[in-house]
């Protein structure tokens, strides 16, 4: 049990290692992409594009990694079981949000109307 805890110690601290070598290298990539200015935009892109997909490579061999990819496809898996609304369904919600809005905006309007006529007649300035 001892040797167990000891090799996920020793996997955790290579997998910190790992991470800051990541990171390391996207900072090193955009540090490098406008150092090298003079150069052709596509160039930069396509090298900084490069050096972050090693970089996510390196991060998603660590354990943390593995856990986002396996989170990934059960998430991929989740939304294929939702159930999606027909075309009608959508179009009867956006005109019930719509009317809903326009009615509550029709009614912000009279209460913003009726205090601002009272603020006028309280301060005497008009009304």
């Amino acid at each position: 049990m001892a040797a167990t805890s000891s090799t996920d110690s020793h996997t955790s601290s290579f997998d910190i290692v790992k991470l800051v070598f990541a990171i390391a290298l996207v900072v090193v990539a955009m540090g490098g992409f406008y150092y090298l200015s003079e150069e052709s935009l596509l160039y930069r892109v396509l090298g900084l594009l490069a050096v972050v997909g090693v970089a996510a490579g390196v991060a998603l061999t660590t354990q943390s990694g593995k856990r986002l990819v396996t989170f990934m496809g059960n998430a991929k898996t989740e939304v294929r079981k939702v159930v999606w609304p027909t075309r009608a369904e959508t179009v009867q919600t956006t005109l019930v949000v719509i009317f809903m809005v326009a009615l509550l905006a029709i009614f912000l309007l009279i209460i913003d109307s009726i205090l601002g006529w009272a603020v006028k007649f309280f301060l005497g300035t008009g009304g």
